[in-house]
């Protein structure tokens, strides 16, 4: 697949605008620009800029301003969500109709979240091989897939339906637990694949970048004796090929939002 990367683009591709969530842990900011980082790397042609909902800089206001003072009238703004919920659903629509409303001629197209992808999936993969699992343990070893949480029962459903899909690939037993908003926890899961005789127990974060939920993953695996917890997905290059992915699908619609 990647020579689809780096294929050229047309001259008039839209800058691809990157909204992540922010956060004040600063190791958060620090993958999201790593991330961003090997987008580039994959279609050099491209222009990608960066843009946070909160706690970090620049904002939202911030860059499509910038965009828009240097001659861009076309974006496909990105939100770097794993799920569909609340800060795809409003947060982030109501601060590019924001941008819009004010830059006159702006048009922004929205490309849907990355999650549930394949590509995810594979990048989850590289992380538990990373923290030290091969393809011969996972018949004896349970997955806990531990994402941040919500109280969307649409990102509920999808948590729970990727979990199913991987058990399909050859794991003991997969289970979806959450750092927040709903049950179980982390600590809840790993125990319970305990109890139902699971010789290894792997904790496999559904998040994107460090911070708070993240840390609370690993906590909860640690305190109920998890045998490995893989690192976040970060800057994993199957999450720089879902962006572009997304990019492309986003970037041939129709502009969702466009000054009158």
């Amino acid at each position: 697949m990647r020579p689809l990367f780096r294929a050229p683009a047309p001259a008039s591709a839209p800058v691809l605008l990157v909204i992540a969530h922010g956060s004040r842990d600063p190791r958060h900011a620090a993958t999201v620009h790593a991330l961003t980082r090997r987008v580039r790397a994959l279609r050099p042609e491209l222009r990608v800029e960066t843009a946070f909902l909160d706690f970090d800089t620049p904002t939202v206001a911030q860059v499509t301003s910038a965009l828009y003072r240097s001659g861009v009238r076309e974006v496909v703004a990105l939100p770097l969500l794993l799920t569909r919920a609340f800060h795809a659903k409003s947060d982030i629509p109501a601060v590019l109709a924001e941008a819009t409303s004010r830059l006159p001629d702006l048009s922004v197209r929205i490309a849907d979240v990355l999650g549930p992808s394949p590509l995810l999936v594979g990048a989850l993969e590289r992380r538990l091989e990373e923290a030290g699992l091969t393809p011969a343990d996972r018949a004896t070893t349970g997955v806990v897939l531990a994402s941040a949480g919500s109280s969307d029962p649409e990102a509920i459903a999808v948590i729970a339906e990727i979990a199913r899909e991987w058990r399909h690939t050859g794991w003991c037993a997969v289970r979806p637990a959450f750092a927040s908003a709903r049950l179980p926890r982390t600590e809840d899961a790993v125990r319970a694949l305990r109890a139902e005789g699971v010789r290894r127990v792997a904790v496999a974060p559904y998040v994107i970048a460090p911070g708070r939920l993240p840390d609370r993953i690993a906590a909860g695996a640690e305190a109920a004796g998890a045998d490995l917890v893989a690192d976040v997905l970060g800057a994993a290059p199957e999450l720089a090929r879902l962006l572009l992915l997304r990019f492309d699908a986003a970037s041939h619609g129709v502009p969702l939002l466009a000054a009158a």
